[in-house]
């Protein structure tokens, strides 16, 4: 049978900025209780009290272990190198029969030139390629006879050197994800390797997207 605590356990989980608001103590409990408790009444198919989901918020706990906590913190502050490329574009193309010989043979141009910043990322129905705006021409005229769906310039990449052993550490990716959208800060695009983490935001906000990088290592 399910109880208060159930619920507020199930709903907060849901929602990882409450939860970190909860873990910080800077939430009004007698509020949050007030809100939630519509919803618990229709989980638990009856009237419930504010008190009573107040007492579950303060009993609440989070899932995240000590321990864990700590080898989060840890791998944050020795993140790596952070660098900054600009004046990239970014196209996204419907995938297509040819569309992977033309990337390997634009491929074999651009490697020659380290200056040129280029990812291609192919999903099931689309793929992304970003690259310097000034090969920007070249594309359009390479992949003259593919399905552009979208075109997008004026755009940077910040690239993260991550500590090895990062994909061991559960709520890596959330932290920088909550610490730019706190700011305000969209993505445009995110690109991951192993040991590699980059996104890619619009011009005007990569300072600020940097100075919210560089504090998570402090």
């Amino acid at each position: 049978m399910r109880t208060i605590a159930d619920c507020v356990t199930e709903i907060i989980g849901s929602q990882p900025y409450i939860e970190e608001a909860l873990s910080q103590k800077i939430i009004n409990y007698a509020a949050l209780a007030e809100s939630l408790n519509g919803r618990i009444s229709i989980m638990l198919s009856k009237p419930v009290k504010n008190g009573a989901i107040l007492m579950a918020l303060r009993r609440y706990a989070a899932p995240t272990e000590t321990k864990k906590s700590m080898r989060l913190k840890e791998v944050l502050s020795n993140l790596g190198d952070i660098t900054v490329r600009s004046n990239l574009v970014d196209f996204t193309f419907l995938n297509s029969g040819t569309l992977i010989q033309n990337h390997a043979q634009i491929l074999s141009t651009v490697a020659q030139n380290p200056q040129i910043f280029y990812a291609f990322t192919r999903g099931m129905h689309e793929s992304t390629l970003i690259i310097s705006a000034k090969e920007t021409d070249r594309i359009k005229e390479h992949f003259k006879d593919e399905t552009i769906l979208e075109f997008k310039e004026m755009l940077s990449a910040i690239s993260i050197r991550l500590p090895e052993g990062n994909a061991t550490v559960a709520g890596l990716y959330y932290q920088i994800f909550k610490s730019l959208a706190w700011e305000g800060i969209s993505l445009h695009e995110v690109i991951s390797t192993t040991n590699e983490f980059i996104i890619l935001v619009e011009d005007h906000l990569v300072e600020r997207a940097f100075s919210v990088i560089k504090k998570l290592k402090i």
